[in-house]
């Protein structure tokens, strides 16, 4: 791995990780996937292929990727491995995205690397211009930088959360250990394909030699393309629902008690901190994962070190309590299933008689199905809904939201528009407030991951 920035290179201390952001996002966006892979391996070839430097654990799906990756690293933290996850997209700082045992990597290494690697990067970039072609993007870009960080650590194992798709996205350059796949349902529609199946083609693009596949329990059209590539490579496959999956499960105010049915093993009492049947889904899958990388799934996890990783697991931005008196909880969800696997889990577990909803979505979204969702599942909760912005250039304006829900069902007199994050807070909490004694209220703030980020820092999230 090369070692020395560009000859006349700035000194470190004039860059920050907001300068190298503000470099990579000159680039093409994240949202413009480049059907290609080519120019990711040519960046690892000149790096000495850092993607090679530990083995993988490649996950990838439709819903509960990040959750799913967080809860894998959890586990192998708790085995007293050194871990580096890769996660997109972030809610506060870029550095969220690669993580070194659980945490953000340190803004020195950030740009330490970065500076290590741009001659390199300039030199694949100056190739494909040559060629006619669009330099690396800017996922490409942090997809190069996360495998040098890590190649740099060094770590043991690799946790690498999958963009965009599978077949084509820029994580796909590795040759995992496992292949996780989680819940596959419609989202990027314009990118991926309209049906399941589709959709379910490109995940499975992650599934290769030398690998075994730890799947979600999928709808029959994905299910037999996930088993039909499994096949063709060649990897053992396993499927919650039928080699393992969650035996049982008591909700709770503080998250949830589990016993795992797992490949190996009978792990029962688990705590896990966090909400609703697709989490202990999430966690189930998790467990799997982790018989699978650390013993082929024959060998039984050790309890207490499951036990322990749930003492650590957290979600962000996942049905996240930030406030109480009235509560307020942040929740990503960035498509129908998603949306509704968080109303399942916030009516089980937070017992609120009143609901206010604060909602941004952004552009390559499916709107209209969202919002259909959201009528739906919060009827006779949530009379009152504020449509708002996030920052992102891609945020659709709130105005045009606001016609999007009367279509849905929501009623003009019960809509508010602003296009400011924090006016829409304050007026659901004064909303809120206005509900009465015998009203137990909350607020629930939801939509785009960028929206969710830009909650939780003006409300002081850690």
């Amino acid at each position: 791995m090369p070692s020395s920035g560009p000859s006349g290179a700035q000194p470190l201390d004039h860059f920050s990780v907001a300068s190298v952001y503000a470099e990579m996002l000159a680039r093409a966006p994240e949202n413009d996937m480049q059907p290609r892979l080519e120019p990711m391996q040519m960046a690892m070839d000149v790096l000495g292929e850092p993607q090679r430097s530990a083995p993988v654990i490649h996950v990838g799906g439709t819903n509960g990727k990040t959750s799913t990756a967080r809860m894998i690293e959890a586990g192998l933290l708790a085995h007293d491995l050194r871990v580096g996850r890769y996660s997109s997209p972030h809610m506060g700082s870029v550095t969220e995205r690669v993580s070194i045992d659980g945490k953000p990597v340190s803004d020195e290494t950030f740009v330490r690397v970065w500076d290590e690697i741009r001659p390199h990067i300039q030199r694949v970039d100056q190739q494909l211009s040559a060629r006619g072609e669009v330099p690396l993007t800017l996922f490409e870009c942090l997809t190069v930088l996360a495998f040098a960080i890590f190649a740099d650590e060094p770590v043991d194992v690799m946790v690498i959360e999958v963009g965009l798709g599978g077949t084509w996205d820029a994580t796909n350059v590795v040759e995992p250990a496992v292949q996780v796949i989680t819940s596959i349902s419609l989202d990027h529609t314009d990118l991926l394909g309209d049906t399941e199946r589709d959709i379910a083609l490109e995940k499975a693009g992650i599934i290769k030699p030398g690998g075994f596949l730890i799947s979600a329990a999928q709808i029959p059209e994905a299910a037999d393309v996930l088993l039909e590539a499994a096949r063709t490579a060649g990897v053992e496959f396993r499927f919650e629902s039928v080699e393992f999956g969650v035996e049982s499960r008591t909700p709770g105010v503080g998250g949830q008690q589990l016993t795992i049915q797992g490949l190996a093993g009978r792990y029962p009492d688990l705590l896990l901190a966090l909400h609703g049947p697709h989490q202990a889904e999430n966690f189930a899958l998790a467990v799997a994962a982790l018989e699978a990388f650390l013993g082929g799934g024959e060998k039984e996890l050790n309890l207490e070190n499951l036990q322990l990783a749930c003492e650590n697991i957290t979600s962000p931005g996942r049905l996240e309590t930030l406030r109480t008196g009235p509560a307020v909880i942040v929740d990503a969800g960035h498509n129908p299933a998603g949306l509704e696997a968080s109303a399942l889990a916030l009516k089980e577990s937070f017992g609120l008689t009143k609901l206010v909803l604060v909602v941004g979505i952004l552009q390559e979204k499916d709107a209209p199905a969202m919002l259909q969702t959201l009528y739906t599942q919060y009827e006779g909760l949530a009379e009152e809904i504020c449509f708002t912005e996030s920052t992102s250039p891609r945020a659709i304006p709130a105005a045009d939201l606001a016609e999007l829900a009367q279509d849905a069902g929501f009623r003009e007199e019960d809509i508010h528009i602003t296009e400011r994050l924090d006016e829409a807070i304050d007026w659901a909490v004064m909303r809120v407030d206005d509900s009465g004694e015998t009203a137990t209220g909350g607020i629930l703030i939801t939509g785009s991951i960028t929206l969710v980020g830009e909650a939780r820092t003006l409300l002081g999230a850690a």
